[in-house]
């Protein structure tokens, strides 16, 4: 009987841990403390169950603590690659398989200013220039992401093949699925979109100040 009291006074405290552990995960704001505070309150029903003799709860428990365990995995893998993502480089070799092969001549027109803006260009081998600014693209660099983000969807700028290469083409459509199931490219086009525009700025600022200096001058 003490035996029986005591298997009773067990289960009762693991119930009522559990059902604490249950009650936090409704008051957690992110997805990893809530994984976490679940399969504590997964392994105190199982125990629950084990010693008060309530098998459907502890089968039940048993079944969805693989579950929280996987999901808080995914979790953490997600964070891992985002934080990767944040601190890596601008490297596009992971990108390439999604990429379609486009052979450039010596004088052809990619794209022009104003054109509607379709996909992202990577350039692989040659010379290219952007005819308005007079820059040339070298080797490695993306060019046509602005164009994603834009509210017209239209080129910022005319870009012109000025020696034979190759380039690899991505269209929107890919790019956006890729933005939103890949946190590690969401973050890369973040970066490669920010730096587009602080280039952009440090070009505006050299150019007015280029033309404040010679304004006295004339």
């Amino acid at each position: 009987m003490a035996g029986w009291t005591l298997g009773m006074s067990v289960a009762e405290m693991f119930g009522y841990l559990a059902a604490v552990c249950m009650l936090a995960t409704f008051a957690m704001k992110t997805m990893v403390p809530l994984r976490l505070a679940g399969i504590a309150a997964n392994c105190l029903f199982i125990a629950y169950g084990y010693f008060g003799l309530l098998y459907p709860v502890m089968i039940l428990h048993l079944i969805l603590l693989p579950l929280n365990i996987t999901r808080l995995y995914q979790m953490l893998e997600l964070i891992k690659k985002v934080r990767e993502a944040s601190r890596g480089d601008l490297s596009m070799d992971w990108l390439k398989p999604f990429m379609s092969r486009r052979q450039c001549r010596k004088g052809e027109v990619l794209f022009r200013k104003g054109d509607a803006a379709a996909d992202m260009l990577y350039m692989v081998s040659g010379r290219f220039r952007l005819t308005e600014v007079g820059i040339e693209i070298s080797v490695g660099q993306v060019i046509g992401e602005l164009g994603l983000i834009a509210h017209d969807r239209r080129r910022t700028q005319t870009v012109e093949c000025i020696e034979d290469g190759e380039v690899l083409v991505i269209g929107y459509g890919n790019v956006e699925q890729l933005y939103f199931q890949n946190p590690k490219f969401g973050f890369y086009f973040l970066k490669l979109a920010t730096q587009r525009l602080f280039q952009d700025i440090v070009r505006l600022q050299d150019e007015l100040a280029r033309r404040a200096g010679s304004a006295p001058a004339s």
